[in-house]
């Protein structure tokens, strides 16, 4: 696993793109993967930073930013973070395709409500939203889809689900007069100190775990973890000078999608790792995530299935999302090509080859 601490990376920033001006900011999950790189970029903008979290992390104490520690579900923890500050960037949230519903609803929905309330109660002027494209997943092929795609009706998991409300309110909660507001939704978010999504790829990999599901044809969008926290600070920038992006929800990753089990390949390659040869249909893995949500369902085993319809769903079909919303309403433009976010990947790539 990759320590949050372990590597600090210098931020690039277009300061002719980037006019900012000192302001209070609060970021709640500061020490999660997205939010550290938040934190990062607005401190190096001259920014005030407070951090909302539930642990202690070292990487932020060493940067120097006031840490609150609490829970979202906490109404009056998560009022008193807000008081004094400007702009808010909501991260914080409860990931993952397994787990009890009222956990996913109390801290993702209820607790992004008691954001928007403390922001309202204390007249914060702007709050960025970290969505998700899964908050309009349908289980259908999405290719270069724009922000027109609508909430499905039916979920195959509760985060989806419980971030497709929090994002509902967040945009209902705009405010031209008040309180600005703007949904950024990034998509499989990787990089360096990813200690999540990477590391769990190439254990599975290493253990002999990994299929490929489906033919192997399925396009997706990625995106750089510097590049989607650059995304937030850009559309609090637009936020403050503009309302041409506010209430509105915006798809956040690389210009060009990659096919998926080719990318796949390219970080086991990477990692001195062969590439995926097992396969196995969408529809016997759709069948095998079903049955295995059944049985942890009735006997109610710890952890989660190594196998569920969504991530079967995810994991055959494409979900490839334009940016062209962001690039024209608010003026997103990524810091690093895909190929250097490669590079700046590589040290943590040859730390997980031991």
């Amino acid at each position: 696993m990759i320590s949050a601490g372990r590597q600090h990376i210098a931020v690039k920033v277009s300061h002719d793109r980037l006019k900012t001006i000192f302001m209070q900011t609060l970021v709640t999950g500061g020490g999660g993967f997205l939010g550290l790189y938040i934190v990062e970029q607005l401190l190096q903008q001259g920014h005030a930073v407070r951090v909302f979290c539930r642990g202690q992390y070292p990487a932020l104490k060493a940067l120097g930013v006031s840490t609150i520690q609490g829970d979202l579900r906490d109404e009056a923890a998560v009022n008193e973070a807000c008081r004094d500050i400007e702009a808010v960037f909501h991260t914080a949230a409860v990931p993952g395709v397994w787990g009890d519903w009222k956990t996913y609803y109390g801290i993702n929905t209820e607790g992004t409500r008691n954001i928007i309330k403390a922001c309202q109660n204390h007249r914060v002027a702007r709050l960025i939203y970290t969505s998700s494209p899964s908050v309009v997943f349908d289980g259908a092929d999405h290719v270069d889809a724009d922000e027109s795609l609508l909430y499905p009706t039916s979920w195959l998991c509760h985060y989806p689900h419980s971030k497709a409300l929090a994002e509902q309110a967040v945009l209902a909660a705009n405010s031209e007069s008040s309180l600005r507001t703007i949904s950024l939704r990034p998509h499989l978010i990787w990089g360096p100190r990813d200690n999540h999504l990477i590391p769990r790829l190439i254990q599975k990999a290493r253990s002999g775990r990994l299929r490929r599901v489906g033919d192997g044809a399925n396009v997706v969008s990625v995106a750089y973890v510097e590049n989607a926290a650059a995304a937030h600070v850009q559309a609090e920038v637009s936020l403050r000078n503009s309302t041409s992006a506010a209430g509105k929800a915006y798809f956040i990753n690389e210009p060009e999608a990659v096919n998926l089990w080719h990318w796949i390949n390219l970080l086991l390659a990477k990692t001195s790792l062969p590439p995926v040869e097992k396969t196995i249909s969408k529809s016997t893995a759709t069948r095998l995530g079903a049955v295995l949500e059944g049985v942890w369902n009735l006997f109610r085993l710890g952890g989660e299935p190594p196998l569920t319809r969504f991530i079967a769903a995810q994991l055959a079909g494409s979900h490839s999302y334009s940016i062209s919303a962001a690039e024209r309403d608010f003026g997103y433009r990524p810091l690093y090509s895909t190929e250097e976010g490669l590079k700046r990947l590589q040290p943590d790539l040859d730390h997980l080859k031991h």
